[in-house]
């Protein structure tokens, strides 16, 4: 059939009077490769109505032929003439009249719906008249989709481009390489770059490049070392200072220093001079080891060459004296790099104010970050969080909201980590409405995590404002924020400390019906609660509910077992444990 990949066709047999024939009615659809929309993208213009066959008992007529539609078929010579018969929904509207292959390129890119994305460009190919893709339409979709970890439609469009004989860049491989390397594939990162020669390219230093770079970052250590040693015999490719400089990475990753230096001892001769990339990353592998003798004897030899150190030069040899506990030394790389008049980046001022963090340095933290933010660099949550604990840890609870206010005015939005860990410690402090007025003005510009939530809760848990951590509880599954266990066991906290453990237990059985198994931490409060009140005999009730659900694992048993055990009677409480356990196997 000369239009197998569009046509399909299914008969619906109906029977006549004695001696007539079968009559077939043909159905049209065209197959989609990629996931279809919703809704049918082909439908008919026309298709005259299937008139009646009537003939004379025992009368020869081919029904098919005498239908009207076998005339249309008969006359269908061309894809291009076929595909005139159906309208073409396509999959985002208003569609262009006309397309170019940069048009397409703008629609991918622009396109924040993946399978959308895919659609547009497969419609695009197939549908748009006089339309055909180039190499850019390609790079566009692959490197989309490459980002976005669906390796297999990629896979799919790269054997397309193969078959398509269309020339190519090396710009597409090395995206390819790149994303299997983040995304913890080396091997196919491997059979990628060897798959470049089959596209009609030499696979360039560039390419080679980025896969040693993507194999470093997968811990393929004694793999670079091979790539590099058969790059000229193997794949013709002449290796650069770069390449060299990967290497050097790799066996200081490895804890290799000694050849490390042999590398770099040898890149003279094999045409190369060393550079401070070079220098910096075996003053790496120095700190890594906690020789800061070595470190410190790498940093003079840049300085003996008449090489200025760049920041991550001074960050990495600050770094391992802070490490290595030794605050001063640090501080004074810092000073040296103010004197050779060398910028310090964001992780510089990470570095030094982790260590003055240590320090309990809170003043010289304060201006360090005040800096940073006029610099215009972003501190990292974790930065951030870090700051506010020492400052709460020292009693400035005051001092660590205003800098959560800096921030906000800075353009620098505080996360979900740093406002959760703000709302902590405002509500051990017994500042718990302070804290959900921090709550509410986070919520103005952001969406609360769990996180925070949690937080808040068991604040008002603690404090004993459960009417507000109800409030607090419905406020977060309206907004289809899920709880956890976390979230489950403050709540049953809470009542259990105003003397309801009962309700705690409504709580637990909220939980199981949720889907949300209770841990350790679960059982130990309950328990607790209940024992405190008086009410040991709830705790088999409540063993007896869990283990029906299965929500009882070693663990939780065993804090079972130890109140039993400790409570009283033990043959008693052994019978009891017996039955729930005949209840649960049943």
């Amino acid at each position: 059939m000369p239009f197998n990949e569009l046509l399909s066709f299914s008969s619906h047999c109906c029977a006549t009077t004695a001696g007539s024939k079968m009559m077939t009615v043909c159905h049209r659809r065209v197959q989609q490769p990629f996931k279809p929309r919703s809704t049918s993208l082909l439908h008919f213009h026309s298709i005259s109505a299937v008139r009646s066959a009537s003939t004379a008992v025992g009368a020869a007529v081919d029904p098919f032929t005498d239908h009207p539609s076998h005339h249309h078929l008969a006359a269908v010579d061309s894809k291009s003439t076929l595909l005139k018969s159906y309208t073409v929904t396509p999959p985002i509207k208003p569609w262009p009249q006309r397309l170019s292959p940069k048009r397409v390129v703008s629609m991918i890119s622009r396109q924040q719906n993946l399978d959308l994305a895919l659609q547009i460009f497969d419609h695009a190919g197939k549908f748009h008249r006089n339309f055909a893709h180039n190499y850019e339409t390609y790079l566009a979709m692959i490197e989309k989709l490459s980002k976005a970890r669906a390796f297999e439609p990629m896979e799919t469009l790269i054997s397309q481009l193969h078959k398509s004989q269309i020339k190519c860049g090396e710009n597409l491989f090395i995206t390819v390489i790149r994303n299997y390397g983040f995304a913890g594939r080396p091997k196919l990162a491997i059979r990628t770059f060897l798959r470049i020669p089959s596209f009609g390219l030499q696979p360039s230093v560039r390419s080679f490049n980025t896969l040693l770079n993507t194999l470093v970052q997968n811990k393929r250590f004694d793999l670079v070392h091979l790539m590099f040693k058969n790059c000229r015999k193997k794949f013709g490719i002449v290796p650069n200072v770069f390449t060299c400089n990967i290497l050097v990475k790799a066996l200081c990753k490895k804890n290799d220093i000694d050849a490390a230096i042999r590398v770099l001892e040898e890149m003279p001769a094999m045409g190369f001079i060393p550079n401070v990339v070079t220098y910096t990353t075996i003053l790496g592998g120095y700190v890594s080891k906690g020789d800061m003798v070595g470190a410190r004897r790498v940093f003079g030899e840049i300085l003996d060459r008449g090489w200025v150190p760049d920041p991550t030069t001074y960050t990495i040899l600050m770094d391992g004296y802070c490490k290595k506990g030794r605050f001063m030394d640090a501080v004074k790389v810092m000073d040296e790099m103010e004197e050779n008049r060398v910028e310090p980046n964001d992780v510089t001022y990470g570095v030094i104010i982790e260590a003055y963090c240590k320090e309990k340095k809170s003043g010289e933290v304060l201006n360090l970050l005040d800096d940073m933010l006029e610099k215009k660099y972003i501190p990292s949550s974790a930065l951030c969080c870090r700051v506010i604990d020492m400052l709460c840890e020292e009693g400035k609870v005051e001092v660590a909201c205003e800098l959560w206010k800096k921030l906000l005015k800075k353009n620098c939005t505080p996360d979900n980590a740093i406002t959760s860990t703000l709302i902590h410690w405002l509500c051990k402090e017994g500042k718990v409405w302070e804290a959900r007025k921090l709550f509410d003005e986070f919520e103005k510009g952001s969406i609360p995590s769990t996180l925070t939530y949690n937080a808040l809760i068991a604040g008002m848990c603690e404090g004993g404002e459960l009417p507000e951590a109800a409030r607090l509880w419905d406020n977060m599954v309206e907004k289809g924020c899920v709880p956890n266990a976390f979230t489950y066991n403050m709540l049953i906290k809470g009542f259990c400390k105003v003397g309801n453990a009962r309700e705690g237990i409504r709580v637990m059985e909220e939980m199981l019906d949720n889907g949300c198994l209770p841990n350790k931490a679960t059982y130990a409060i309950l328990l607790e609660g209940l024992y405190e009140l008086g009410l040991e005999g709830e705790v088999t009730n409540v063993l007896s509910m869990a283990s029906s659900r299965g929500g009882v694992d070693a663990e939780c048993w065993g804090v079972f077992l130890a109140k039993f055990v400790n409570g009283g009677n033990i043959d008693v409480e052994g019978a009891k444990i017996d039955r729930i356990l005949v209840e649960s196997a049943a």
